[in-house]
């Protein structure tokens, strides 16, 4: 529906309704303790630290420390404690409403790649840094730095949980068997919960470190790979749909109505993704290099999600000063992001010719199931520019003595090879050679003219 009505609101509205102080609190600690970090699992093992995430992840750290704590404070008169709170509320930001509306296409180029980065990252940066506000209570000298201390200590926690377990957990995975394909994915969820809990209970960030072995993981071969990829694919799926639908539960009608609860949302909103946002990502993005249709869709694209609600969900639950109306202020914000600016997505990526790649939907599949790891197999996408590009598989002289390609996919079909079979970008090749031939076989199909 989202994809169809070019409206990602369709899924956030449908699920707004009244709500209970208790029916609150039993929200909140379930999808904090259960449903994100089953989704923070699957989303950053999709993600890689070679795949240019890297601006992404360090917008991550530029987005909490957000201008817009003065102008809450300034124009409504919110004072400066909680008007942090609601900025580093509402500075995370949520992919999946950007993607959710362009339907069968994806942005190709390192745009999208920099929007998930920044997304993953800076949800455990948001969280950590509430519950560091929340525990401090106050603004001075002392709290500032009781914050300081305890927001780097989940940080450097989270990423050392998550780096080790990470490692541990492919280990673990490569020499210890199972007696079923089924259970692989099921120990991959249960090692997450125990890294999170690991982490948590060390005074780091759980999210943080299920997010940094995701990552892990995610660069690496491992056996049942793709049967452990699709469970967490799906179980990600469900759990963002619940999230959605129990936070739109918490949010309370009544509340929205109040002027002082509406316009000051409304006007974060539109200052946030007007001028906040442009300002000071713009200025972040600098050492990326990105095009300027690319550089102009981040800066646009920063749609809030389910996120800003759970931090929101937080200062309810702590029972700060003015909850309720600051929980509103939030969840205006998140409304005139998902249905104003997710809206105006699909328009804005035409107006600047962002490269986009049509993305059919792919039933079928074909594999090889073998005992052990395979060896000296490559796959690879012909990139634009590639030497590759543009050239017959005969033709090309810079490849090593011993290759062999087995398979060639263009369009999602299978292709077959010969030496008059002209290749070209976007087409998957897999390759058999030796691992000394790899990096010889990744310049002919993969090193661009920017690389």
């Amino acid at each position: 529906m989202s994809a169809r009505a070019r409206c990602p609101a369709v899924k956030y509205q449908s699920s707004v309704s009244t709500r209970t102080p208790s029916w609150s609190r039993r929200t909140e600690v379930f999808i904090r303790v259960i449903l994100v970090p089953a989704a923070t699992s699957s989303g950053a093992a999709g993600g890689s630290w070679r795949s240019g995430s890297r601006p992404g992840l360090r917008r991550a750290v530029g987005d909490q420390h957000s201008p817009g704590t003065r102008r809450a404070h300034a124009a409504f008169g919110i004072e400066w404690y909680l008007a942090l709170l609601v900025a580093t509320a509402i500075a995370p930001t949520d992919p999946a409403v950007v993607f959710s509306v362009l339907g069968q296409r994806e942005i190709a180029g390192r745009s999208g790649t920099i929007l998930e980065g920044e997304s993953g990252a800076n949800d455990p940066v948001g969280i950590a840094l509430m519950s560091s506000l929340i525990v401090a209570g106050h603004l001075n000298a002392g709290a500032f730095g009781h914050v300081a201390t305890q927001f780097l200590l989940q940080m450097v926690v989270g990423a050392v949980v998550g780096l080790v377990g990470g490692r541990t957990l492919l280990w673990f995975t490569r020499r210890v068997s199972l007696p079923g394909e089924g259970l692989y994915p099921i120990r991959t969820l249960a090692c997450a919960a125990l890294l999170y809990g690991a982490a948590t209970l060390a005074h780091g960030s759980g999210f943080l470190a299920v997010f940094v072995a995701g990552i892990v993981l995610g660069d690496e071969r491992a056996p049942y790979k793709r049967e452990i990829e699709r469970f967490h694919s799906a179980l990600a799926a469900i759990a963002e749909i619940v999230a959605f639908v129990l936070l739109g539960l918490t949010v309370d009608l009544d509340e929205l109505t109040h002027e002082n609860v509406w316009l000051p949302g409304l006007v974060l909103g539109i200052v946030v993704a007007c001028v906040i946002r442009p300002l000071f990502v713009g200025a972040c993005l600098i050492p990326a290099r990105l095009g300027r249709n690319e550089n102009a869709f981040i800066l646009f694209a920063g749609l809030k999600g389910a996120v800003p609600l759970l931090l929101g969900e937080l200062m309810l639950a702590a029972g700060v000063p003015e909850a309720r109306r600051l929980y509103g202020i939030v969840a205006v914000v998140v409304i005139f992001s998902v249905l104003v600016q997710g809206s105006l997505t699909p328009t804005v990526a035409h107006l600047l010719r962002l490269p986009m790649r049509p993305v059919e939907p792919e039933p079928w599949a074909i594999g090889v199931r073998l005992a052990d790891e395979p060896e000296g197999v490559h796959r690879y996408t012909i990139r634009a520019g590639a030497p590759a590009d543009g050239r017959a598989i005969a033709d090309l002289d810079e490849l090593p003595e011993q290759w062999w390609m087995n398979f060639l996919v263009r369009d999602g079909v299978l292709i077959q090879i010969r030496g008059t079979t002209t290749l070209h970008t976007g087409v998957e090749v897999l390759v058999l050679s030796d691992e000394d031939g790899a990096e010889q076989l990744r310049a002919v199909f993969e090193t661009g003219p920017s690389t």
